[in-house]
């Protein structure tokens, strides 16, 4: 079962998601990604490039792949605004129901939402971000579709990329499943959170994928609560 990845659809990947549902589910993933330290491990992702930012004479670009409601995005701001790090922040998002609850939800922070697939994204002011990344976004994919992903993403960040992601294991799938059987209220948080986990991937699936894309020097490190944090720094200028 864990051997290899699953590639049963989630429901969340359905197109007739009701939108109260899809609330629901996000205002549990943001409490577990404060609960397990999944926002911790984005900040880590976030610290690891500031060191290469120094010389920057603009503020550092940084954009989000399948943003959804926007935490992330929201908890990068606080840590940016509190390290004095000027800073421009994009949610991509390919529900526009993702957005709107996101931008609902954090009307203070300035954020340029792009509601569109993130390959028909166009950045503002034709300014590439600096740094891409994804927090719980890869799973969804296969690996095809992950290896083209990671090529792209070579081609629109300027400085590197990291990805926040779930580590396939026996033991987060049954914990996960328990828990959100007894703690959760929404079905597609109960349904989708095991499933997600038999999506994630274990360090030679990342090894596998990254060399396809082309990609030779990368660092995968295990984290917290059975995610991986996948950095890939690189010079294409700033």
């Amino acid at each position: 079962m864990f051997e290899r990845r699953s590639y049963q659809k989630e429901l969340l990947d359905g197109d007739d998601i009701p939108f109260d549902d899809i609330r629901q589910n996000m205002k549990e993933l943001e409490r577990v990604n404060k609960l397990l330290g999944g926002h911790a491990i984005t900040l880590k992702g976030i610290e690891y490039f500031l060191k290469y930012t120094d010389g920057l004479k603009r503020p550092i670009v940084i954009a989000e792949l399948g943003c959804g409601g926007g935490d992330n995005l929201f908890a990068i701001h606080k840590f940016l605004r509190e390290r004095g790090v000027a800073h421009k922040l994009i949610g991509i998002d390919i529900k526009e129901e993702c957005l709107s609850y996101a931008i609902s939800r954090y009307p203070d922070i300035d954020v340029e939402w792009l509601y569109c697939d993130y390959v028909d994204a166009q950045w503002p002011d034709n300014i590439k971000p600096d740094i891409v990344f994804s927090s719980l976004f890869c799973h969804h994919f296969t690996d095809e579709e992950l290896i083209g992903q990671l090529r792209w993403i070579m081609k629109n960040a300027m400085l590197g990329f990291f990805i926040n992601d779930l580590h396939r294991h026996a033991v987060a799938y049954y914990s996960i499943k328990w828990l959100t059987r007894i703690f959760s209220k929404s079905y597609l948080v109960k349904n989708d959170a095991p499933i997600s986990v038999t999506r994630g991937f274990i360090k030679e699936d990342w090894k596998f994928l990254l060399q396809r894309a082309g990609i030779i020097r990368f660092k995968i490190s295990a984290e917290w609560a059975f995610r991986y944090l996948v950095c890939v720094k690189y010079d294409q200028g700033t």
